[in-house]
């Protein structure tokens, strides 16, 4: 019996270490402009592929706001609950990218690069057209 429970305890811990290291969870994002926090975003990983959908937007006077802004099917469509980060993969350890980002403030998609640091804390997100050297980063705080 206490060595199922120790095992059990064992793979709880593993699987909880190996979540820490991936992008997988809630995060806050960071406006990079003020420094305050604005949404919550949840990727989640099917297949081997990373989605990132707005949870939240922090701002109550922000809650109905929609994507104006955006020129795909994401037009006039609420920010909440907006799919934001599509068709993300592992690209080697560590990394994650191949797939792009919305920024629903003007409606540009960029591609995208996503790198969890500090155990897993936080996860700098790059977006950038082109060239990574070209783009801008945001780190995002794990909330779970």
């Amino acid at each position: 019996m206490r060595k199922a429970f120790v095992t059990a305890a064992l793979l709880a811990c593993a699987s909880a270490a190996w979540a820490q290291g991936t992008p997988v969870g809630l995060w806050r994002t960071i406006d990079d402009a003020t420094g305050q926090a604005k949404s919550l975003v949840r990727i989640t990983e099917s297949g081997g592929v990373l989605t990132g959908r707005v949870e939240q937007l922090l701002d109550p006077a922000q809650a109905e706001r929609r994507c104006s802004a955006c020129s795909d099917e994401r037009k006039d469509q609420p920010v909440q609950g907006m799919t934001i980060l599509r068709n993300v993969r592992q690209e080697e350890p560590g990394q994650w990218g191949g797939g792009d980002i919305l920024d629903p403030n003007n409606g540009k998609v960029y591609k995208v690069r996503l790198r969890p640091e500090a155990d897993g804390s936080r996860l700098v997100v790059r977006g950038y057209i082109g060239l990574p050297a070209l783009g801008r980063s945001q780190t995002w705080q794990r909330v779970e």
